[in-house]
């Protein structure tokens, strides 16, 4: 069994948001939609992964975002090089740095928040299903 694993979110502001995850992580736009039953939304991932986010606005209702710090998204990225250079560009793109709550985080990777508190990881480390199960 194969799944697409979809991280639906809230937002405050989807430009912005738009904005700093297509700069900060290099992610592409997939898809948008506006109006649909008084949403407005992007899709954004690497054309082909699997996975992608969907940051939403509710025109009728807005929904406040609500992360805890303990909420994260985590990027596996084993070459150190590659490593700092999206590390630098997540802070071009507007997330702050913050120490992470769990401080296991922080010892082979950096914690970015962004304007809404949600929080990337990115994980100086390589990463395999095979070594877990």
């Amino acid at each position: 069994m194969s799944y697409h694993l979809r991280v639906a979110r809230p937002v405050s502001d989807l430009a912005r948001t738009r904005s700093m995850y297509c700069s900060g992580l290099d992610l592409h736009v997939l898809a948008a939609f506006e109006d649909h039953h008084g949403f407005d939304g992007v899709i954004l991932g690497q054309p082909g992964s699997a996975y992608h986010f969907e940051f939403t606005y509710s025109r009728n209702h807005p929904v406040p975002p609500t992360p805890t710090p303990e909420d994260l998204a985590v990027f596996y990225l084993s070459d150190p090089k590659e490593w700092r250079y999206v590390c630098q560009r997540m802070e071009a793109a507007g997330f702050e740095r913050v120490a992470s709550l769990n401080p296991y985080w922080d010892i082979r990777g950096r914690t970015f928040r962004d304007h809404d508190g949600y929080r990337i990881v990115l994980q100086n480390a390589a990463w395999s299903n095979a070594e877990h199960e």
